[in-house]
């Protein structure tokens, strides 16, 4: 088992104590990377901010030499119990689709951080999908996703693979890929 991953959180000096902004995990100089390549994520847009006014983010590893799966799970954790700004939170983490507009019902009861769960684990399959379709320049099926990603789905004998479709459905709005028809079959390549 690996041991080289880490959970860091970065810090906007302007405030004291400096407040915390992005909760992230890596290896390497992933937290570094935010700060030397400024995306146009809201969280680049912050980052961009601070950088504009003449600071540089605060990188603090919270926790080091541990497994790719302790931290996706401290990540998570942190996310959840601290929140991010969709939710009254300080974090700047999107882990909330802005295209997805809901409709909510007040006799559904959604426990706190519910959605921060599950819109993590939707972002760690989108990268696994989106790792695959790399490595097959032809172009992968739905069906390929969802066999060697073992989601497959069995509703009454019936081979259903809608999860892996949906996430290929949003893969192909966010402009990651794109679909074409070769044969039957749909083939969907990364951009």
């Amino acid at each position: 088992m690996s041991l080289n991953y880490y959970v860091y959180a970065l810090k906007d000096p302007r405030s004291k104590p400096a407040k915390i902004f992005y909760i992230g995990k890596g290896t390497g100089s992933r937290k570094s990377d935010h700060v030397t390549k400024v995306d146009e994520t809201r969280k680049g847009i912050f980052i961009q901010s601070i950088l504009d006014s003449g600071h540089i983010p605060i990188i603090s590893v919270l926790v080091n030499n541990i497994s790719e799966e302790q931290a996706l799970k401290i990540e998570l954790e942190l996310i959840s119990s601290i929140g991010t700004i969709d939710n009254d939170g300080s974090l700047y983490n999107l882990v909330i689709p802005k295209s997805i507009k809901r409709k909510f019902d007040d006799n559904v009861i959604v426990p706190l951080g519910s959605l921060e769960k599950a819109q993590l684990g939707l972002q760690l399959l989108k990268d696994s999908i989106l790792a695959i379709a790399e490595e097959n320049p032809d172009g992968v099926t739905n069906s390929d996703c969802a066999h060697y990603l073992g989601l497959q789905s069995d509703n009454e004998g019936k081979q259903q693979d809608y999860l892996t479709y949906s996430i290929l459905g949003l893969l192909i709005k966010e402009g990651a890929l794109v679909s074409s028809k070769v044969g039957n079959r749909r083939k969907y390549k990364k951009v």
